[in-house]
């Protein structure tokens, strides 16, 4: 939405440093995993291990196992939230923002609903509900027990129903580093061991997401959690706010005393996990996603992991571990410099001493990553 009013200009540039700043990315931050979480309003999971990388990309000090064991401890789970995708959230924010989101769920339900004729909805959430909270079930399981009661409807339809309808959690040992476990899901209210509150407003939330992505604009916010009509919510909170513009004229918000680097402000290179929030949670990615670079992080249904280089995407990674080795191979897009090559060696080196197994010797390398 264009501004009526001349609100100062930030430039991409500035607003990329902004949102590096916000995301813990311009300096590995001291904050501990349980924090982070919060703080950026959850983790992309959509596989097991890209809260991982993402974290240690980010936070000082970082060891996965502290990830992990917030997880069995039950104080953080995976869970569909955001663009309908598994993220990694405290359990705070599994009874905010799950049901904040829930407008969302019953859109996407509706694409589903010619294999759902004749299912009584009220029915399938109850018949449902009894079948996690008796044990974690896997999803197999629930549209078996449902396709008993409906044998005509969509086996799919029914499954997405049910993760639609209920705020289902997988349950430990899925997500666990280095560990195993197939998808099993049970209430967020059984696993928690907590009842669901009242659904909140979206002010705070607006607040938070700010904190975390911006400056931004209304679209923004909505492009990264899934919701339409915010622009009341944000009106509502316009006298606690700044407002500025970006080059093409949208108008975009900010709270006062969040970080607005100087665009010159240097940003050391991190490796990012595929699909990382920084990259999904604007509904104008130029800041940190070049327009040359858009359509290079996925190929079919294969989504690679990537670097940043200045603040800007630049190209791809792959881990490749066996019990002798570990390779780590970087793809730049373009030609990188003797200083930038350096740099990623530096930042390279830095997440394996994190990431990779223990006394294992590692390879850094230049190569190809797109299959």
């Amino acid at each position: 939405m264009a501004s009526k009013t001349t609100n100062p200009v930030l430039s991409t540039r500035a607003l990329g440093r902004a949102t590096l700043a916000r995301q813990l990315l311009l300096a590995p931050a001291a904050m501990s995993a349980e924090d982070a979480v919060s703080h950026l309003l959850g983790l992309q999971a959509q596989n097991t291990k890209p809260p991982y990388y993402a974290l240690a990309a980010r936070l000082d000090g970082f060891r996965p196992e502290e990830l992990s064991a917030l997880m069995e401890a039950r104080a953080i789970g995976r869970i569909v939230t955001m663009r309908s995708t598994i993220h990694t959230h405290t359990a705070d924010d599994v009874f905010t923002l799950r049901p904040l989101v829930q407008a969302a769920r019953d859109r996407e339900l509706g694409i589903f609903r010619k294999g759902l004729t004749g299912v009584a909805l009220d029915r399938l959430a109850v018949l449902a509900r009894e079948l996690v909270e008796e044990r974690p079930r896997t999803p197999k399981e629930i549209r078996e027990a449902l396709l008993v009661e409906w044998p005509d409807a969509d086996p799919q339809a029914l499954s997405v129903a049910a993760r639609c309808l209920l705020p289902l959690v997988q349950v430990t040992p899925r997500g666990l580093w280095r560990r195993s476990g197939q998808v099993r899901l049970t209430t967020a209210e059984t696993w928690f061991g907590r009842p669901a509150g009242i659904v909140p407003a979206p002010d705070d939330t607006v607040l938070r997401y700010l904190a975390a992505f911006g400056p931004a604009s209304v679209k923004d916010m909505q492009t990264w959690c899934g919701l339409t009509r915010l622009r009341d919510a944000f009106e509502r909170l316009r006298p606690r706010l700044l407002t500025f513009q970006d080059e093409h004229g949208t108008e975009l918000f900010d709270l006062p005393d969040a970080p607005r680097p100087d665009e010159d402000t240097p940003a050391p290179p991190r490796f990012l996990p595929e699909f990382d929030n920084l990259l999904l949670s604007h509904a104008d990615r130029g800041r940190v996603v070049p327009a040359d670079a858009r359509s290079r992080t996925w190929k079919g249904n294969q989504a690679y992991r990537v670097f940043l280089l200045d603040g800007l995407l630049a190209g791809l990674w792959r881990l490749e571990e066996t019990e002798q080795r570990t390779t780590m191979t970087i793809q730049p897009f373009g030609r990188t410099s003797r200083a930038q090559r350096a740099e990623l060696t530096q930042e390279a080196e830095r997440m394996l001493k994190v990431m990779a197994r223990q006394g294992i010797p590692y390879d850094i390398v230049l190569g190809r990553v797109e299959g």
